[in-house]
């Protein structure tokens, strides 16, 4: 199947919200329909989340051209993403920083995410398992920027970031 019209469309959408070309440069560059379930990559470009299982959703394109930009990454930064989910937030950041740790507490989440990451090529990415009572990755901060996909809940008591 070929996105590339679809693809061209949701750019046009989301460049007349998002002002950051180098956010809108790595959202061209990383395939949704390949961070989607196979049943609703007909639907990868359309500006929805999409359920990915285990009751999570891949975000909206538009928030996360949206959140990408709050960053102002310039390639050089360090980024903690909290909740990979199927990892396309995961590869839009990896695109533009100069690596990112991201934590996932769903472990078939996060092994699908390596092996998508990796598949692609991304080795700037560093997927780990959240830590009991923790928000964040205490091992590799401090960071440059934090974006989270994900609530913690009532569990979550400790942020370390």
């Amino acid at each position: 199947m070929d996105f590339s019209a679809a693809r061209e469309k949701l750019l046009r959408l989301l460049g007349t919200e998002v002002s950051d070309e180098n956010v809108l440069q790595a959202m061209s560059s990383v395939p949704r329909e390949l961070f989607v379930p196979l049943e609703l990559q007909h639907a990868a470009y359309e500006d929805r989340s999409l359920p990915i299982g285990q009751g999570q959703t891949v975000s909206q394109p538009y928030i996360v051209a949206l959140m990408t930009q709050a960053l102002g990454l310039t390639r050089v930064e360090r980024v903690l993403e909290i909740g990979t989910g199927f990892s396309y937030q995961t590869a839009v950041l990896a695109e533009l920083a100069a690596g990112v740790i991201s934590v996932e507490r769903l472990a078939p989440l996060r092994t699908a995410a390596t092996t998508r990451l990796d598949g692609l090529g991304y080795r700037n990415v560093h997927l780990v398992a959240a830590l009991p009572d923790t928000i964040g990755w205490p091992p590799e901060s401090p960071y440059d920027a934090i974006i989270t996909r994900a609530g913690g809940g009532e569990r979550s008591r400790k942020w370390y970031i």
